[in-house]
């Protein structure tokens, strides 16, 4: 999941020659970020709207959106109500902005993790391995996303379409070079977006441990070098603190 022909793919960081991508591969390029109802004009006033979104991130993922309040969030954030207006105009605005911020970070996580690799499969590897270690760090990431579907339909979209538009291409070239079984680009992405997604919710999600066990990442790589129509690459398992930093 990462933007360059040689890069990965693959929904709490690390992160870009080979851009990634979200809850799924690293291909993405980084998204801009979301506009803010004022734009802060100081220093400070951009780290105020960055404790907003992490204190929003946090609220979100504990409380869910409709037990969240804007109350809640100035709480943790350390700032008076009033000043939340200053920078986002609602509850729902500054959903959507936790959904593309956490999107733009994720998809910064796994492109960073995937620089360096030198084929599409070692890119994939690299690219989940950075997906799995940002989920353990922001586990807010499946929590929300997961709401946005019932809060804030578009913004879900937007999250997946984001990152599946920066992975498309580069799964394309590695098909024209040979690298990649023929097929369609786009079924595939959203394939192995789906196998991120449903391996970090049962092994970090839900597990005390918050992490992926060497053995699955083994046994989940050598299902993806199949849906590429790739050779397995010979790897020692990756150590715990390669899959995710622990809790």
């Amino acid at each position: 999941m990462s933007p360059t022909s040689s890069t990965p793919a693959t929904g709490g960081t690390n992160g870009a020659s080979v851009k990634a991508g979200a809850t799924g591969p690293p291909d993405h390029l980084d998204a801009a970020p979301a506009t803010p109802s004022v734009a802060p004009a100081t220093g400070k006033g951009e780290r105020t709207r960055r404790n907003l979104l992490q204190a929003a991130e946090e609220v979100f993922g504990a409380m869910g959106y409709h037990d969240a309040s804007i109350v809640k969030i100035t709480e943790l954030a350390g700032v008076a109500q009033g000043t939340f207006y200053l920078y986002f105009s609602s509850k729902l605005q500054i959903f959507d902005e936790v959904v593309a911020d956490l999107n733009q970070r994720v998809r910064h996580a796994m492109s960073e993790a995937a620089r360096g690799a030198t084929t599409r499969l070692e890119a994939e590897r690299l690219g989940f391995a950075g997906f799995f270690r940002f989920t353990a760090e922001h586990p807010a990431l499946y929590r929300v996303i997961r709401q946005a579907e019932f809060v804030s339909p578009q913004a879900l979209r937007q999250h997946y379409e984001t990152i599946i538009e920066g992975y498309i291409p580069h799964l394309g070239d590695a098909m024209a070079s040979g690298e990649v079984a023929p097929g369609d680009p786009a079924v595939l992405a959203w394939s192995l977006i789906a196998v991120g997604e449903a391996i970090g919710m049962r092994w970090i999600l839900w597990n005390e441990a918050h992490e992926v066990p060497p053995t699955v990442f083994e046994e989940m790589m050598a299902i993806i070098a199949r849906m590429l129509g790739a050779t397995s690459e010979p790897h020692s398992p990756p150590s715990r603190s390669d899959v995710v930093n622990e809790a």
